[in-house]
C-alpha cells in the first residue's frame, strides 16, 4: 500500500502557498495551522527513528542505550531528571531513540529538506503533520489530559503523570502517536521552533501507521532542480544552520555550504577531498 496526498510545486511562488496547505483557523480567524513539518533530503526516505536506524533488537536497546546515557552523563545538574526529561536531552544530544524530530515551522523544515548539498541530485520531501488530530487516535486517559487544559501536545510532566517511564508506554496494547514538546534545553531547540513525536511501540514505523489515515497527513516533494534556488532564498531570509545550530559549529557549516560550488562535478570533487583528510 502506497502512501497518497504528495505535492509537488513547480515554482517558488507555488511552493510558498503548499507550504502553508490548510493554516486557515476558521474558529478564530487568524494563520494557526494545525500541521508540524519535518523535512528530509531524500524523498525515500521514511520516518524511521534513529533508534530503528540501528537495525536490533529495538525495545532492548532502547533500555540499554537511556540506562547508560543516564550513568555516564551523570552530573550535579542534571540528576534526578524525569525519564521524558532524559529523553528528550538524549535525542537533543544524537543519541538514538525513538522520537522523531518535527518543526513548527515550515521554512525550518524547508533548511533540512535542503541542507545536504551532496543530495541535491535527489528530490526531497517535507511531511506535513495534522498534530491537533492524532489526539483522536490516542487512548482515552491521553486524550482526557489534553483535553483537560487544552492542549494538542504533551510536556515532561504531563507525560509523566500517564507513564511513569517507557516500559511502561511499551506495556500500551495499540499504536498511537504522541506529540511532545520538549523543554527549550538551549537555543538550537528554540530557533528550530522544535516538537518530537514518538509512537507507543519503539519499533513502529511512523509511515505505516499513516497509511489509512490519509486526513493526517500530506507531503510536499521538493524537486532537485528547485533545491538551489530554495537554498539561496532561504539563506536570504536567515534560514540557515548559523541562526538554526548557534554557536561556532552552526557557523562553519553555514560558511561550507554557503561557498561551495553549484557546480556538481566540483561539489563531488570537493566531498571526496574532504573525505580522505
Amino acid at each position: 500500500m502506497e502512501l497518497k496526498k504528495e505535492i509537488v510545486p513547480t515554482s517558488w511562488s507555488e511552493l510558498q502557498e503548499v507550504l502553508f496547505t490548510d493554516s486557515y483557523n476558521h474558529k478564530i480567524n487568524r494563520i494557526r495551522s494545525p500541521y508540524i513539518y519535518r523535512g528530509l533530503s531524500n524523498f525515500d526516505y521514511q520516518l524511521k527513528t534513529s533508534l530503528i536506524r540501528l537495525k536490533g533488537p529495538v525495545k532492548e536497546l532502547e533500555f540499554h542505550l537511556l540506562r547508560n546515557f543516564k550513568k555516564y552523563s551523570f552530573r550535579p545538574d542534571i540528576n534526578n531528571k524525569l525519564d521524558w526529561e532524559w529523553l528528550a536531552l538524549a535525542q537533543h544530544h544524537g543519541l538514538p531513540t525513538r522520537l522523531l524530530d518535527w518543526t513548527y515551522s515550515p521554512y525550518v523544515a524547508l533548511h533540512f529538506a535542503t541542507a545536504e548539498i551532496e543530495k541535491y541530485n535527489h528530490d526531497g520531501v517535507i511531511w506535513a503533520l495534522n498534530y491537533e488530530n492524532l489526539k483522536n487516535y490516542l487512548p482515552e486517559q491521553l486524550q482526557n489530559k489534553l483535553n483537560q487544559i487544552g492542549s494538542n501536545s504533551f510536556t515532561i510532566e504531563m507525560l509523566h503523570e500517564l507513564y511513569q517511564d517507557l516500559r511502561e508506554l511499551s506495556n500500551e496494547k495499540s499504536d498511537f502517536v504522541v506529540a511532545f514538546e520538549p523543554p527549550s534545553l538551549d537555543d538550537r531547540i528554540v530557533n528550530q521552533y522544535g516538537i518530537f513525536t514518538f509512537m507507543s511501540h519503539s519499533s513502529s514505523i511512523l509511515d505505516s501507521w499513516l497509511m489509512d489515515k490519509p486526513e493526517l497527513y500530506f507531503r510536499i516533494r521538493i524537486p532537485a532542480d528547485m533545491k538551489w534556488e530554495i537554498r539561496d532564498k532561504l539563506d536570504q531570509v536567515n534560514i540557515n544552520e548559523r541562526v538554526l545550530f548557534p554557536g561556532m559549529d552552526g557557523l562553519s557549516k553555514w560558511l561550507t555550504r554557503h561557498y561551495s560550488p553549484t557546480d556538481p562535478k566540483k561539489q563531488k570533487n570537493i566531498s571526496l577531498e574532504t573525505n580522505h583528510q
